[in-house]
């Protein structure tokens, strides 16, 4: 396609949002599953049913603009569901993987907003102001949920970490 008006640079940013939504539908299970800290699962689980609300939020922006939401793949959440996949792979404390999963997820999450940030400020120099508002709710639940991985990295997983790798240590200098 040639990108020659920002209308088609905005439905292909949308195409590549829509694909990226309906990967993590996919990727999200795994990563609640692979968690060892309850609020994390909860977190992830939580982010599901919001993103099933993102893909339905898109769904209805393509059809105000009277254009389908398939026909593109985004290389870039594939490639960081990719790198996400292998710290679920990996043996260690679990905390520390909590840690690398919250990593993983928060990568996810800024490539998300930078995104939704960008499709709903062309949405509003193209007139499409039911598409921006439907894109600002999106973007600030992606904001929500970077800031939900937050605290749970600065509270809870992250200390843990710390705790564990003292404690493996202290067990190993035996």
């Amino acid at each position: 396609m040639k990108l020659n008006t920002l209308q088609k640079l905005y439905i292909d940013e949308l195409r590549d949002l829509y694909n990226a939504e309906n990967q993590l539908l996919k990727a999200l299970p795994k990563m609640a599953k692979a968690a060892s800290s309850e609020e994390l699962k909860e977190a992830f689980e939580q982010h599901l049913e919001q993103t099933k609300g993102h893909v339905k939020r898109l769904e209805q922006v393509f059809a105000g603009l009277d254009e389908k939401p398939k026909g593109k793949t985004c290389r870039a959440m594939k490639g960081l569901i990719e790198e996400g996949s292998e710290i679920l792979e990996e043996d260690g404390e679990n905390s520390v993987r909590d840690a690398g999963i919250i990593v993983a997820a928060q990568k996810v999450e800024h490539y998300e907003i930078a995104g939704y940030g960008s499709v709903r400020t062309f949405a509003h120099l193209l007139g499409q102001n039911k598409a921006a508002e439907l894109l600002q709710a999106t973007l600030d639940e992606e904001s929500e949920t970077n800031e939900l991985l937050n605290r749970l990295a600065e509270s809870v997983i992250n200390p843990e970490a710390v705790r564990e790798t003292e404690l493996a240590g202290a067990s190993s200098d035996r």
